[in-house]
């Protein structure tokens, strides 16, 4: 019984912010108006849908198990990217930032050796 409580509870922090990054994907690949008009603010509406596919190919990455550790790297790279443009034209970072920090607490969840160092490699 403990397992399973283990495995909704790792399930449930994945599946926050991947199901956040998948909502902000698919606005944009469909063309939501709101998403439109903070990225021609942004100066960068034309491209809304290559951002879109790359936030769902990359969660995609981190959801399963095999490639979570890359798929991490890319949505801290690209959320990070997020931050900086919402920086640099006078937005506030927070909501790129929650997600960025959503992310990274599924990701030590299940797997902590994205963040801690392993064994010494033998030589």
């Amino acid at each position: 019984m403990a397992l399973n409580k283990k495995a909704l509870a790792v399930g449930l922090v994945t599946a926050v912010p991947a199901l956040m990054i998948t909502a902000s994907g698919i606005m944009k690949l469909v063309g939501a108006p709101e998403v439109r008009d903070a990225m021609s603010k942004a100066g960068i509406a034309h491209l809304t849908v290559p951002l879109g596919l790359m936030e769902l190919v990359f969660t995609a990455l981190f959801i399963y198990p095999r490639t979570m550790k890359l798929g991490l790297l890319l949505l801290t790279s690209y959320f990070a990217g997020a931050i900086a443009t919402d920086l640099t034209h006078a937005k506030s970072p927070g909501p790129a930032a929650l997600i960025l920090t959503l992310v990274w607490i599924a990701a030590f969840v299940r797997d902590r050796s994205a963040f801690l160092p392993g064994p010494a490699a033998q030589a």
